[in-house]
């Protein structure tokens, strides 16, 4: 009875530590422009960079996103998005001098999508080219840009890898927990 209890808690201690969902999502490290910054000059593009490269599965662009609003809640940019490494980035365009929010999402490199916002403030010094601003969020033209400039047809993966993974795992466990419990139950041969 005992090698019992101890097989079967061994093996719901494997499938826990097996099945646990991982925690490292990806983190801000840097982005143009930083949280609260007073941009005075237009910056060629915005960007957003983590602490690990960012996974775009079959180089879809799915799932990322990088949006700029004003405090009138109009959409700058054409809402395409280039993904390179640890870095999403979006050409800069900007209206009126005034308060603005970005706003991202991007897949982790654990599967998971991690999502932000945070404020600038636009104070131009002398003459800028102001963009009009669209009531609408920017869509690409159904297109999105790779980290190489090319462009084709944005695609939705059809399963994400976290989900894989996360099946695979379970599987493992629970082969883990059968065979461990029958080595621990096997008959002894004297």
């Amino acid at each position: 009875m005992r090698r019992a209890a101890t097989a079967t808690g061994l093996a719901v201690l494997a499938v826990l530590l097996m099945t646990s969902p991982a925690s490292a999502h990806n983190y801000l490290v840097s982005s143009t422009p930083a949280e609260g910054e007073v941009l005075t000059e237009l910056p060629a593009e915005f960007s957003v960079t983590t602490n690990e490269a960012l996974l775009d599965l079959g180089g879809s662009g799915s799932g990322f996103g990088l949006e700029i609003r004003d405090a009138a809640g109009l959409y700058y940019g054409d809402g395409c998005v280039s993904v390179e490494g640890a870095t999403m980035s979006a050409a800069a365009k900007l209206g009126d001098p005034g308060e603005y929010t970005l706003v991202y999402q991007l897949v982790s490199a654990d599967g998971h999508t991690v999502s932000d916002s945070f404020a600038f403030e636009w104070a131009p010094e002398g003459d800028f080219e102001r963009s009009e601003g669209s009531t609408a969020a920017g869509d690409c033209n159904g297109l999105y840009v790779r980290g190489d400039g090319a462009e084709r047809p944005a695609e939705a993966a059809s399963i994400d890898l976290s989900t894989v993974l996360w099946i695979g795992g379970a599987i493992a466990a629970v082969g883990v927990a059968v065979l461990v419990t029958l080595l621990v139950l096997r008959p002894k041969k004297h």
